[in-house]
């Protein structure tokens, strides 16, 4: 049985998301030794921090505007819960640093780094069409813009490592 999805609940994952995306770069910080490597994970974390609180506030603000802006025909809604939680980068598991074990190189985590951030970019960007423009539409925008400026700052990073 299909289970119907909305802008709430939306919000929700995407705060776990980035709960969890915090917690993988703070864990990535720690299996390296170079201030330079573990100061950029550590920055990518506070990012991560910031987004989540931009998700809360938005989750805030659809329960103070009321039901219409949470609830969607099922007809309108383009996935269903599972589907939608399915496209998310650090996904609902409660601690995807657990995927690392401290044996990687620098590069195998950035580039671990870089497809969650890219997995996390497609999941906003199905998340855009939970919530009707007068919501705050152009806020994921902005979180997008910023997910692309952390893969850019990991591309670099993985550039100086070859």
């Amino acid at each position: 049985m299909t289970r119907t999805f909305n802008a709430f609940e939306a919000f929700e994952i995407a705060e776990q998301i980035e709960r969890n995306g915090a917690r993988f770069y703070r864990k990535a910080a720690e299996l390296f030794d170079d201030a330079s490597v573990s100061g950029l994970f550590l920055k990518l974390a506070e990012w991560e921090k910031v987004h989540e609180e931009l998700f809360a506030d938005m989750r805030k603000q659809l329960s103070e505007e009321g039901r219409r802006l949470r609830t969607f025909d099922p007809q309108d809604a383009p996935l269903d819960a599972k589907a939608m939680a399915g496209l998310a980068a650090f996904g609902l598991k409660s601690d995807p640093s657990g995927e690392l074990h401290g044996d990687e190189s620098r590069q195998d985590v950035l580039k671990i780094a870089v497809q969650k951030e890219k997995d996390s970019i497609v999941y906003y960007t199905g998340l855009k069409d939970f919530v009707p423009p007068d919501a705050g539409r152009e806020k994921i925008d902005d979180v997008i813009k910023e997910e692309l400026r952390h893969i850019g700052i990991l591309n670099q990073a993985l550039e100086q490592c070859e």
